[in-house]
């Protein structure tokens, strides 16, 4: 048995394409929380989206102890200021506005849970740089890619139209959608979830 500890849809939707069979679980944790511990204690943000990865598929594990369970998180980070999902449009278009002609660092930590122990992790730094585009174009976009942005640590998802507002990418494209996911599904291969 395989469980995404995650409401992302695409996280979801890349072990789908990718033919991974698995259920969703919603990890109980409380993110801020960690965040705020993380960062007094000193971490950085990839050891952070680690540590936040890790205690979603812990939380699951808990309650589906022979299950192996996916945990996965990303931070945005931009000139040492640390990026969550946007609460509303209106904090999309203020993430927005300070990401353009800018590039930022997505970090990403996954890791692979059995019986509340970690069996694998992986951690991933993906450099994007945003265009110039106009404010206008930010109200363009949001009004037609709706309330789904907020979703997303940078307002904006990669494989549809937030594409428009990227002039580059450095680093694994799956990363950028939230998952790194040719290394794990070497280790989905390696814990026998998948076949070799």
């Amino acid at each position: 048995m395989l469980i995404l500890a995650s409401q992302s849809k695409s996280r979801a939707e890349l072990l789908e394409a990718a033919g991974v069979e698995f259920t969703c679980c919603a990890a109980n944790i409380d993110e801020n929380k960690i965040k705020t511990e993380q960062r007094t204690s000193g971490y950085d943000a990839k050891e952070t989206a680690l540590e936040l990865a890790k205690q979603k598929a812990i939380s699951v594990s808990e309650k589906h102890p022979n299950a192996f369970v996916i945990g996965a998180d990303q931070i945005l980070e931009l000139d040492g200021e640390w990026y969550s999902k946007p609460e509303n449009l209106s904090m999309a278009h203020k993430h927005l506005k300070k990401l353009r002609n800018k590039t930022h660092q997505l970090l990403t930590g996954a890791v692979i849970v059995l019986n509340k122990k970690v069996v694998w992790f992986d951690t991933s730094v993906v450099s994007v740089t945003m265009r110039d585009y106009t404010d206008n174009f930010i109200d363009d976009y949001l009004a037609e890619a709706g309330e789904d942005v907020c979703d997303s640590v940078g307002a904006y998802y990669l494989e549809d139209l937030g594409a428009q507002l990227v002039k580059n990418v450095e680093g694994d494209f799956f990363s950028v959608l939230g998952l790194p996911l040719l290394p794990l599904l070497e280790a989905l291969r390696s814990c026998g979830e998948l076949e070799k």
